[in-house]
């Protein structure tokens, strides 16, 4: 397959030339902003085609993009392959439907209301972070989902144990180290995101901003959902965000007229 998207007057060589001065640029202690959003804005035909086609392991896309596995270039990236404000979308979407879905909680019995319950009394606040944190750990219990697969837990990001064979996942840091079936803390000190069993990103913010850079990171390299989280994903995209007219699947469906109720 012939690549014909790089913009005109450049080829691959020559944007090329422009990527490995973003990764010399990445290399400082303080990047210029400026020059690293422009350069990645130049040479985002290249990152398609390597995402999209030719389909490298994660580590080496780490490797060749530094840049992209930054807060704002993953909101950027978004921006370039859909068009839509990652982070204002998906926390004002978030927070719309919070009042809605606590609602949905309450309503829920036997193990999956006993399950929702539980995240409930481990909400310590009504602070906006708590609500979306609750809401975020309750999404794939009504979904059906495995959260236990996604969600890791460790007190040391470089505990590798704990997420090598996660291909796709939040990690939980500095609450506990009992393991990685240890129910994670719903709002923890510190987050990280894990691709093919990896953690590419540490220090963020809180769960919540971990959730939109994921889902940014999964479009920005053309990655499919994790399969023990296909429906959270599928509701984050098509209901939260507004993406794709796909048919939804029989949960999803259900819980998006709970909330329109």
């Amino acid at each position: 397959m012939i690549w014909n998207y790089f913009p005109e007057g450049m080829d691959e060589d020559k944007l090329e030339e422009f990527r490995q001065l973003l990764v010399h640029e990445m290399t400082k202690a303080h990047p210029n902003t400026a020059i690293v959003k422009k350069h990645m804005d130049l040479t985002f035909a290249l990152r398609r085609k390597e995402a999209v086609h030719d389909k490298p392991p994660i580590a080496q896309i780490l490797h060749r993009w530094p840049a992209l596995f930054t807060v704002n270039q993953i909101c950027y990236e978004f921006n370039r392959v859909v068009g839509k404000n990652l982070r204002d979308s998906f926390l004002q979407a978030l927070d719309q439907i919070s009042p809605n879905m606590l609602e949905v909680f309450k309503r829920k019995t036997g193990t999956i209301g006993q399950k929702l319950n539980q995240l409930v009394q481990e909400t310590k606040t009504t602070a906006p972070t708590d609500i979306r944190c609750l809401v975020l750990h309750g999404l794939p219990v009504i979904l059906g989902d495995d959260p236990g697969a996604f969600f890791r837990t460790s007190s040391d990001a470089t505990n590798e144990e704990v997420y090598a064979e996660t291909s796709v996942g939040i990690l939980s840091m500095g609450y506990s180290d009992e393991g990685p079936h240890h129910p994670p803390s719903l709002n923890p000190s510190a987050v990280g995101i894990i691709l093919e069993g990896t953690v590419v990103m540490t220090d963020i913010d809180n769960l919540p901003q971990a959730f939109y850079l994921l889902f940014g990171l999964i479009y920005a390299l053309h990655l499919d959902y994790p399969r023990c989280m296909k429906n959270t994903f599928t509701f984050i995209q098509q209901v939260l965000l507004n993406i794709g007219k796909e048919k939804l699947g029989a949960k999803v469906q259900t819980l998006k007229n709970q909330l329109m109720m």
